[in-house]
């Protein structure tokens, strides 16, 4: 398969987003948008997003289980932005496939008014290449095949796997940043990231020693 990364280790190597531009072949960011880190004022745009892309149905895919409770992979949380708004969401989040450490891409989404305009592709662009500057090494994800083609990833890299619950084999796709870093990987997927530790609510004598 030809993919729009020719060459991973090139792209691991390249000392900034230009670079890796260049050598994906492809075209440099829209001057009017631009992609960048997550923010904690971005959730509530990032979860309108979400739910005009995906519906009320997201939260019951398959997985949806290797997120759930899990902080995303440390500077893998993006948005697209243009001027002060976010306009496009991605996020990696660190799994295990039996010993192997690997990422799961996703969700990706793009605002409806900017669909078809290349930001998806920029969000993808920006997180393969910020992985592989990470040292990461192998990336799955459940999506559109023909879509996640151009970005090289492909089904025949996660044939041994076992997804948490049902899945359309199909869909279930794969990239490797260094080669070989998927050949003969076989086991159960799961989620290894850190924890999301949830603040518990305080009790009303709690709340009066604290004032």
């Amino acid at each position: 398969m030809t993919a729009l990364f020719p060459v991973v280790s090139d792209i691991a190597r390249a000392q900034s987003f230009a670079q890796a531009n260049a050598l994906l072949r492809a075209p440099a960011n829209d001057a009017a948008i631009r992609i960048d880190d997550e923010r904690d004022s971005d959730v509530a745009a990032r979860e309108r997003l979400l739910d005009a892309a995906f519906g009320a149905a997201r939260f019951a895919k398959s997985s949806e289980a290797l997120r759930a409770g899990r902080l995303p992979a440390a500077g893998l949380s993006l948005a697209a932005r243009e001027g002060a708004e976010a306009i496009g969401t991605v996020r990696l989040w660190h799994v295990r496939i039996g010993d192997r450490p690997a990422l799961m891409l996703g969700p990706l989404a793009v605002a409806a008014s900017h669909r078809s305009l290349g930001v998806g592709a920029m969000l993808m662009r920006e997180a393969l290449w910020r992985a592989a500057q990470r040292g990461h090494k192998a990336i799955v994800l459940v999506g559109d095949a023909p879509y996640y083609a151009r970005f090289g990833f492909e089904a025949a890299l996660t044939k041994g796997l076992d997804w948490p619950g049902e899945v359309d084999r199909a869909r279930l796709l794969g990239f490797e940043i260094e080669p070989g870093a998927l050949t003969g990987a076989t086991g159960r997927v799961e989620a290894s990231g850190a924890k999301l530790l949830r603040r518990m609510k305080r009790t009303p004598a709690q709340e009066r020693r604290a004032a």
